[in-house]
């Protein structure tokens, strides 16, 4: 992904059935591999991420994303359906370590997407390695993650190493900014993306300064980046702190450009900021637009638009069902299966280095325009 071509491809993608393919030896389409006489009864697809609380829209993003795919499947696969379980963490790694204990605990389960968020994912992975049990991570992007040798553990997005250095090249060539105060929340994802941010803007950083998950009044920043005379700055965390902060920026008469990560890039940072406090927000995200026909496809099972993360959430599902159709029963042979996965999803192309980063991935600058987020004309950031 990353240029007009590749969001050509994925256009085709979409109109060839929204079907993943896994190439080589590991299997074919996800809706005409297997038989009945093959069917493996009893399997079970699950998710762990946020559904509710603060920042559940994103995780109902990976939810809808999921139930799609699913409901393809199933379609084709009525003799021997898969079945879903979903799992509210609400994004809080306490909450994630209970659940994945339940997860493991359940023999049904051959795979898990997710978890949805960096936090949880650092406080889980240790588990779901233990057990064996292989994880595809729609959205969590904290580059330590992929470092901490968890075999089983994989994500089909790009990591907060790659969007802070396409955030800074944005800041400095594209907004022209002379001075970039950086903000983050305390979270693991907020933390290491601005920290990324930072050291790709080098000298350009007029200040910075951390708020925490939850807070409502941000008096102090706002001051402080009001004080530091920035052009531009960056909030790195989740749209519910960040709409909060656009709104009471501009309140006090900022002027500068705002800009957060894929964290904020969804249409609850518009409603929380109000439409006047978000014009001209840039929202980054390590992922590109849907293709022409998969937000039709997606509302008619969910009955909501599709947002970020859905097309990562229904990609990394059909990995799993992929394995499935190629037979893989157990949870090593799976988790094989999926190391040795290459293919095209609608989010892009899919393979997985050895750590279980992908090994492809594109940033692109959402806007905020005339009071809404527009999510089909992405700018890339090369």
């Amino acid at each position: 992904m990353g240029t007009k071509h590749n969001l050509r491809i994925l256009a085709a993608v979409s109109a060839a059935g929204l079907a993943l393919t896994a190439c080589g030896s590991t299997g074919s389409s996800n809706s005409s591999a297997s038989s009945s006489s093959d069917c493996v009864s009893g399997q079970t697809i699950a998710f762990l991420g946020a559904t509710t609380g603060p920042n559940g829209a994103l995780g109902q993003n990976m939810v809808g994303g999921i139930k799609l795919a699913l409901d393809d499947y199933n379609k084709a696969h009525s003799d021997c359906t898969v079945a879903f379980k979903p799992f509210d963490s609400q994004g809080d790694p306490d909450q994630a370590t209970t659940l994945a204990t339940q997860i493991v605990g359940d023999d049904s389960i051959i795979g898990l997407v997710g978890p949805g968020f960096s936090g949880e994912s650092l406080s889980t992975g240790k588990t779901f390695s233990a057990a064996g049990l292989p994880s595809i991570s729609p959205s969590a992007t904290n580059v330590t993650i992929t470092q901490q040798g968890w075999p089983t553990w994989h994500r089909v997005i790009g990591n907060d190493s790659a969007q802070g250095a396409a955030v800074a090249t944005y800041l400095k060539d594209t907004a022209k900014a002379k001075k970039v105060f950086v903000v983050s929340d305390d979270s693991d994802y907020g933390k290491g993306l601005a920290g990324y941010v930072k050291s790709g803007l080098g000298s350009l950083v007029a200040g910075t300064d951390s708020v925490a998950t939850g807070q409502t009044d941000f008096s102090a920043t706002v001051t402080a980046v009001k004080s530091s005379g920035a052009d531009a700055m960056f909030y790195g965390g989740y749209y519910s702190e960040a709409g909060l902060l656009a709104k009471q920026l501009r309140q006090a008469g900022y002027k500068g450009l705002f800009m957060s990560g894929d964290g904020s890039e969804d249409a609850q940072f518009v409603k929380i900021a109000g439409a006047d406090a978000a014009e001209g927000a840039i929202l980054t995200a390590p992922a590109g637009p849907a293709p022409a026909d998969f937000d039709a496809k997606y509302q008619a099972v969910n009955s909501s638009p599709s947002g970020l993360y859905s097309t990562q959430s229904f990609d990394a599902t059909n990995i799993f069902l992929a394995g499935i159709d190629a037979g893989k029963t157990d949870h090593a042979d799976m988790n094989d299966f999926i190391g040795a996965y290459t293919g095209t999803g609608v989010s892009g192309p899919i393979a997985f280095d050895e750590n279980g980063d992908i090994k492809q991935s594109a940033i692109f600058a959402y806007k905020v325009a005339n009071g809404k987020l527009d999510t089909e004309n992405p700018t890339p950031i090369k």
